[in-house]
């Protein structure tokens, strides 16, 4: 560190060089071009006064000729090191700077101007490490900021710094490169408090670095997007020139062909040639031109009058629905009927057809069937867990990625505009902030509506008239009304046993065979097989359920064909099970063999299928309160005190005195899975009424229907599957509602002649039936004869 110096008079006056914009610093060199008159007069002056040059900073640079009070009253004392003339005149010199300079006066002298004063020397620090550590902080993030800018810097300032130790000379060279305004710098070179200085330096190196830094990393990202900028245009230019070569019109392509050739209708094709005008006139590389152009394919892209539908027989298309499914005649005579009227129809408008029953009963294939039997093409779009409106309607073109909903998407894909197209699982469509999917199929659904549907995407309305729209449903309840009012309901219920068995015969065996590269000569199922799989390793009213434990049958027996020592065939019997699928999974449903008081066996009806219901009641001693458990919902608990109710007002006259110090307790077993409905009313009713009595009631009755506070038993719906599964258990008498009798139709022949069924109206009837009134009825099995129709039990249950 150097020690401050005596101040220092000059015996005579130094020229003054006046500089615009600029602050000269100590134990630095700076390169001046001088053009001025007074200015190069400082300068001859100089040269002849030992080469010494105060040079002062104007207080402000658009002043030409500067006086004393245009100028700062501390400057440097420079030695012009090197000095040559320019073409105007004028000098270019190398001045170094020596030290600061305090002007006293201004001496008058002509041609510029002279000055006294004295030399301006930094005070002594108050301590010197601290100075020290500071200066050399500065110095190393001098260094990193001119290592921040590159080139631009030079080479010659890195290494000025390096070899600088002195914290005056650091911090004069720091000031003379770090770029600040001219009255910041000049405030600088004023200091004398060194400390004050390096303290001021440090904040700006620190801030200096910051901004360099976010300044290289905004170019950085500017250079590459100017690199990709810079490849585009590039490849735009060589693609307009391969046009050009080609005759392409500039790369422009003609639509006008394209949109006469797609046969749209008239709005359509109005807003098509102002799209295709429009493109014409944007550029390639503006993101409008991709844009119109997709727009564009769409619309030329839609079957507008593609329509593939042929003449059909009505007789043929039932004959391919017998060859594809098994089983479901009303199913099947029904889809006829709406296939006889459509036939008859000319403008080819009618309701839409719903399928509603449980998973795996063959919804889906008879949609695939129908279109089949039309000749016409078949399209299946699943809905469940939609909840975007824009799914259906479309999104609109001011949307990025914009794209017409499933509706159109389906047509462009099929290229035809009179398909066959199922919308699988309608019923769970939901709805969010985002829009509500079932109102937007309202119009997709509506004969009346969907001639002019608008797609939010095209913006212009499509025929979809011609569309054989197919919905599909596991249940009613969650669709909303208004589109419910706009299908026709067709149920498809489950299968029996034997309809299992024989659609695995038929269907999914030989399916099975040809997807695992077996012949029916090397692998044998029999029929056996089928029916045992069936009973013991499914529980479902469909068949995908057996399908996939046929194929893991068919796997276990690949392993056979391809062992080291493969048979010449296999035979997959009922005793082969437990080695292909393990143990029993399925159990039937275990009916009590002793009739107890207060236990009855119920039917129940759930979307996957029917199912036994076990009804138990008891009595013990309390204060005539009821309680339910078994997770029942509100239905079935009014149900249960309506069962009471008629109880105590219809049976015998001392049981509402023995009542009231007895509590009734009904439960339903399997308490983890929700109950409810109507039809257990009559169940409850016969469980009390057999505690009343004493008297159990064989297990092998089953009893469905709803009952009143009159006590009149009211019909029901799910006949199809209570009975299906009533057989499945080993029910042989079934109790119906009398106005269900018409429902046994829908009965399987083979199922009706194993069962009896009594139709009751009134909760005395069921009594009766039940066996709480006379003798218990005998249960044997139905006569040969019964097998043959159902007339004469109709007949014995009136």
């Amino acid at each position: 560190m150097e020690t401050a110096r005596i101040p220092f008079v000059l015996s005579d006056p130094l020229p003054v060089l006046p500089v615009r914009n600029m602050v000269l610093f100590p134990s630095t060199a700076s390169t001046l071009v001088v053009g001025r008159p007074k200015s190069i007069a400082a300068v001859k002056h100089a040269q002849k006064a030992g080469d010494l040059i105060l040079v002062v900073a104007q207080r402000d640079g658009d002043v030409n000729d500067p006086g004393p009070a245009d100028l700062q009253t501390v400057g440097v004392v420079c030695l012009i090191t090197k000095a040559s003339e320019t073409q105007h005149k004028g000098f270019q010199i190398v001045a170094s700077s020596l030290f600061r300079f305090r002007i006293s006066e201004f001496v008058a002298h002509d041609p510029c101007l002279t000055a006294r004063g004295e030399q301006w020397p930094d005070t002594a620090p108050v301590s010197l490490t601290r100075t020290e550590a500071l200066a050399t902080e500065i110095k190393k993030l001098g260094l990193k900021i001119l290592g921040m800018l590159g080139p631009s810097a030079g080479e010659s300032a890195v290494k000025l710094l390096s070899a600088l130790d002195s914290p005056e000379k650091i911090a004069d060279f720091c000031c003379s490169f770090l770029a600040r305004p001219t009255a910041v710098k000049q405030g600088w070179l004023e200091d004398r408090d060194l400390d004050h200085r390096l303290n001021a330096l440090l904040d700006e190196f620190i801030v200096e670095r910051e901004r360099i830094s976010l300044q290289s990393e905004i170019q950085s990202r500017v250079m590459a997007r100017a690199s990709k900028d810079q490849r585009d245009h590039f490849l735009r230019e060589q693609l307009r020139v391969i046009h050009e070569e080609l005759g392409d019109e500039h790369g422009k392509e003609d639509w006008i062909p394209r949109i006469e050739a797609a046969r749209m209708s008239a709005d359509a094709e109005k807003v098509a040639r102002s799209e295709a005008a429009r493109l014409g006139h944007v550029p390639r590389s503006s993101p409008e031109y991709q844009v119109i152009r997709t727009y564009l394919e769409w619309l030329t892209g839609l079957p507008w009058k593609n329509a593939t539908a042929k003449t059909f027989q009505v007789a043929e298309a039932k004959a391919v629905l017998d060859a594809d499914h098994f089983g479901l005649e009303k199913v099947k005579t029904r889809i006829s009927q709406f296939l006889a009227v459509r036939k008859l129809r000319a403008d080819q408008r009618g309701p839409v057809l719903c399928f509603v029953g449980p998973p795996g009963v063959g919804k889906t294939s008879l949609g695939r069937s129908i279109a089949k039997a039309l000749g016409r093409e078949f399209i299946r779009a699943s809905l469940g867990g939609v909840r975007d409106e824009a799914e259906i309607r479309g999104h609109r073109r001011t949307y990025v990625g914009a794209l017409p909903g499933r509706i159109i998407q389906s047509l462009k894909r099929c290229g035809s505009n009179d398909p066959v197209m199922l919308l699988d699982e309608i019923d769970k469509v939901g709805s969010d902030f985002r829009g509500d999917p079932a109102s937007a199929l309202l119009e997709v659904l509506d004969p009346e509506q969907n001639g002019t549907f608008i797609d939010h995407y095209l913006d212009v309305s499509f025929d979809l008239s011609s569309v054989f729209f197919i919905t599909t449903a596991n249940s009613l309840d969650t669709i909303p009304r208004a589109l419910l009012d706009r299908l026709e309901v067709i149920e498809v219920s489950g299968y029996s046993l034997a309809e299992k068995t024989e659609i695995a015969v038929r269907h999914l065996v030989p399916r099975l065979l040809r997807e695992h590269g077996m012949t029916p000569e090397r692998v044998k199922i029999p029929r056996s097989t089928i029916e045992q799989i069936v009973t013991d390793y499914t529980m479902e009213s469909g068949v995908r359920g057996l399908s996939r434990q046929l194929a893991q049958v068919l796997r276990g027996t690949a392993e056979r064909l391809t062992s080291d020592d493969p048979p010449r065939t296999v035979d997959c019997s009922p005793d082969s099970l437990d080695a292909f699928l393990g143990p029993k999974k399925f159990f039937p449903e275990q009916l009590d063999e002793t009739a107890r008081p207060g236990i009855v066996t119920g039917l129940a009806w759930t979307p996957t299928g029917g199912q036994i219901l076990h009804v138990e009641a008891t009595q013990m001693d309390g204060k005539g309160d009821l309680i339910l458990t078994g997770q029942l919902g509100d239905v079935m608990k009014e149900s249960a005190q309506i069962a009471l109710s008629l109880i105590r007002s219809q049976w015998h006259r001392d049981f509402p005195l023995r009542l009231e110090k007895t509590d009734t307790h009904i439960h339903f077993p399997a308490g983890a899975i929700p109950k409810d409905g109507p039809s257990a009313g009559a169940a409850l009713y016969l469980a009390l009424a057999s505690l009343v009595e004493r008297r159990g009631i064989d297990s092998r009755i089953a009893v469905t229907g709803e009952i009143t506070l009159r006590g009149q038993i009211l019909p029901v719906g799910g006949i199809k599957e209570k009975v299906l599964a009533a057989h499945r258990a080993g029910v042989r008498l079934v109790i119906l509602p009398k106005q269900n009798s018409g429902d046994l139709r829908e009965i399987p022949a083979e199922v009706r002649s194993e069962l009896r069924f009594h139709f009751v109206k009134d909760a005395k009837e069921l009594a009766a039936v039940a066996g709480l009134l006379g003798e218990p009825p005998e249960i044997p099995l139905p006569p040969s004869s019964y097998r043959t129709g159902i007339q004469s039990e109709f007949v014995l249950s009136n």
